[in-house]
């Protein structure tokens, strides 16, 4: 039998746990699945007892975050209208925070809307790539620098962290987790039997193109460098390098599954984060080109309006979430 993973739902002063709850079903049913308890899900914080949950909820942690040995930690949003709300919260979570940061670095840490904050002011996502809730982009881009955002994605599953955007952002994490420790098809038996709603894209050209959408390893590996590298850097070449193949394997395996061209596909990709910044935020096309690593503005201009038929401050007025 394969050793669950230990997860500890974490409970904080007005915290949203109804996210919470939804996750552990969506776990305790891939155990009933499979037949195999894989996940094993404890309420904690940072002390036991009860905790006072957003809008009167009282709910009590059977544990402190010291008193378990766990696999990872999710951190759920908290009840938000404002950046000084979001400021307020951090300022008064700083024992929880260093709570957080006390953490082993064997515990992985999940977080999902304005959960992510707190994982941000925690410095466990230093390093890692995440995502967030639209509409705190602007502040935790400039906030925390060495936090890789790619608000493109809704969801980022990684050996250390995990993100989601959205109140719903349980939900893709759960997926993402489910996929990665049992199978898809599993996942799948999940949803059809859980009537689970599916997320939506702005623009045909974007269709299909996130990480948890791609059908092969080689694809995703593929779509994390594209993300990772600068605009300017990316050539079949560099990429065939990077993935340890030639650069005639890397354009034959990616026509196969993909029915494109290896620079096409990557440009799409470096193109979709540039609409989620587009969509997402307020910076200008000056500084998400220098973000990305494009040569020059108007290079990205160029570009975008080849593929969208439409230029980034016609997109941006067309998609924008502010």
């Amino acid at each position: 039998m394969p050793t669950p993973l230990r997860i500890g739902l974490l409970l904080y002063p007005g915290c949203m746990p109804a996210g919470l709850l939804a996750f552990s079903d969506m776990l305790h049913a891939a155990n009933r699945r499979t037949g195999q308890a894989l996940f094993d899900m404890h309420f904690v914080a940072e002390r036991s007892g009860p905790v006072q949950c957003a809008h009167g909820l009282v709910m009590t942690a059977s544990h402190g975050l010291a008193d378990l040995s766990l696999t990872a930690v999710l951190i759920p949003g908290f009840w938000a209208e404002s950046q000084q709300q979001v400021e307020a919260t951090l300022r008064d979570s700083a024992p929880l925070l260093e709570a957080v940061t006390r953490l082993g670095r064997r515990c992985r840490v999940w977080s999902y809307c304005t959960g992510v904050a707190l994982a941000a002011a925690s410095g466990r996502l230093d390093g890692q790539s995440a995502t967030a809730t639209w509409w705190l982009a602007d502040t935790l881009l400039q906030r925390y620098p060495r936090v890789h955002w790619q608000y493109e994605q809704n969801c980022i599953l990684n050996d250390a962290t995990g993100t989601a955007s959205g109140v719903s952002g349980y939900l893709p994490l759960a997926q993402a987790l489910v996929e990665r420790e049992v199978s898809t098809t599993v996942f799948n038996d999940l949803n059809r039997i859980m009537v689970l709603p599916r997320p939506t894209r702005s623009h045909d050209a974007f269709r299909a193109i996130g990480l948890i959408e791609q059908p092969t390893q080689l694809l995703r590996r593929l779509h994390d460098l594209v993300q990772a590298l600068p605009a300017e850097r990316i050539t079949v070449r560099a990429l065939a390098d990077e993935m340890g193949m030639t650069e005639r394997t890397l354009a034959r395996k990616v026509r196969e599954e993909t029915g494109t061209a290896v620079a096409s596909y990557a440009r799409r990709i470096k193109l979709g984060q540039v609409s989620e910044r587009l969509t997402l935020t307020s910076a200008p096309i000056k500084t998400i080109s220098d973000d990305l690593g494009f040569s020059s503005d108007s290079n990205l201009r160029r570009m975008f309006k080849e593929l969208t038929e439409l230029t980034p401050a016609q997109y941006r007025q067309r998609f924008a979430r502010f």
